[in-house]
């Protein structure tokens, strides 16, 4: 009988670690997921539910991203000088140029489709080449106009505010690819660290079998093991060598990595081409772009014209020819945003402005590094401890009603 008696304790003993060692697994699981999930709000608003941190507090996340990183590895003149604008003009051009004669029927028989119908054929070629002879210069000057003002028409922060906050899946994204490697140690420290912890709590409680001794640990080991873990993942922040031993936190020695992972998703999914050119025309001064295009595209008219100008006007009445002009300057802003859509020239151009990227992100001190990650754990962060503590006080409840009987 005392054999038997002695049998069961050593295993409701051996439990404490392992239940411990659950415990700080669980909780740091949870945080993790807590923190990123789910995408909305979940339960009755404001009290009753979750969304994970991240998530719900999506545009201010965002603009910490760029404030403490983006805004230090590339200016909007950086940025857009990587992009190239030579290579930028020559992709419009070519992109529009075998579309020209489509373009030029849709707004001849939009606007005077008797007189189109009705034009020779011999005079209608004429017309396309001519617009074909024009286009590449105006855009060249299109978009030199465009480079040379883009500070004042490229709202860089709001852009990737404004598409961060939208798309709260991306935001997860950035920091969960970034954080990938310590996001996995976190949870997996959770259980080495409960299991630490255990052994301890078993000791206090062979000598001390207070009803306190069970819930306080596991409050503890819900609260110590994310507590330790934040702390091994960023300190300390400058290397340090211990002997044979170089000690630094472990995001920070991946600074290479992570610098490479941020800017392909930064550049290839946010800073792409498409949506700059988007931001540009509609942006908070998207007006002042949008004129930029019809006016530089608008002579295009009066080239295609050339010395039968006077003519066309009298054919086409005395507010024809300016309707025409207008027509054009609307239809090069509708082709301007849709122009980008060549997977390859896109993947091209996000490579360019990657490199520079990765350059400066390398370049980075410590204490700016770190920011990239460190606020994601900072917003709500005594929620996730105190949900932590409360399930590692349940758990030591748990363990002393049902283990130990009391």
């Amino acid at each position: 009988m005392n054999a038997l008696l002695t049998q069961i304790e050593f295993w409701q003993y051996l439990s404490i670690p392992v239940i411990a060692a659950l415990i700080g697994w669980l909780t740091n699981w949870l945080a993790i997921k807590m923190t990123f999930y789910p995408l909305e709000f979940v339960g009755k608003p404001p009290l009753l539910g979750w969304q994970g941190i991240i998530p719900s507090k999506a545009r201010k996340m965002a603009a910490i991203s760029v404030d403490t990183t983006i805004s230090k590895i590339g200016t909007v003149n950086e940025i857009f000088d990587q992009i190239d604008p030579q290579v930028l003009a020559a992709h419009i051009v070519h992109s529009v140029e075998p579309r020209t004669e489509e373009y030029v029927d849709e707004l001849m028989l939009q606007e005077y489709p008797t007189f189109w119908e009705n034009l020779p054929a011999t005079a209608r070629r004429m017309v396309y080449d001519r617009v074909r002879k024009s286009t590449p210069r105006l855009v060249d000057n299109l978009v030199g106009d465009v480079s040379n003002n883009i500070e004042d028409l490229l709202d860089i922060k709001g852009m990737v505010i404004d598409r961060l906050a939208a798309d709260k899946k991306l935001l997860n994204k950035i920091f969960l690819e970034c954080g990938e490697v310590e996001f996995r140690f976190i949870v997996n420290s959770g259980f080495y660290f409960g299991f630490l912890f255990g052994l301890i709590q078993m000791t206090v409680w062979y000598f001390h079998q207070s009803w306190w001794v069970l819930p306080f640990f596991g409050l503890l080991v819900g609260w110590a093991t994310n507590w330790i873990a934040l702390n091994v993942i960023f300190r300390p922040l400058h290397e340090k060598k211990i002997g044979p031993f170089r000690l630094q936190g472990l995001f920070l020695k991946r600074q290479h990595d992570v610098a490479h992972s941020f800017c392909h998703i930064v550049t290839h999914e946010i800073l792409t081409v498409s949506n700059i050119v988007n931001a540009i025309l509609n942006g908070p001064n998207g007006e002042r772009a949008r004129n930029m295009v019809k006016k530089h595209i608008k002579p295009l008219v009066d080239e295609t014209a050339g010395m039968g100008k006077a003519l066309t006007q009298v054919a086409f009445g005395p507010t024809g020819f300016a309707t025409l002009k207008y027509q054009v300057g609307e239809k090069a802003v509708a082709i301007s945003q849709t122009s980008f859509t060549n997977p390859i020239f896109l993947k091209d151009r996000a490579e360019a402005v990657e490199r520079i990227m990765v350059e400066r992100m390398i370049a980075l001190s410590s204490e700016e590094f770190q920011n990239l990650l460190r606020p994601c754990f900072q917003e709500d962060e005594i929620k996730l401890i105190l949900v932590g503590g409360v399930l590692g006080f349940t758990a030591g409840v748990g363990q002393l009603l049902f283990i130990f009987g009391y």
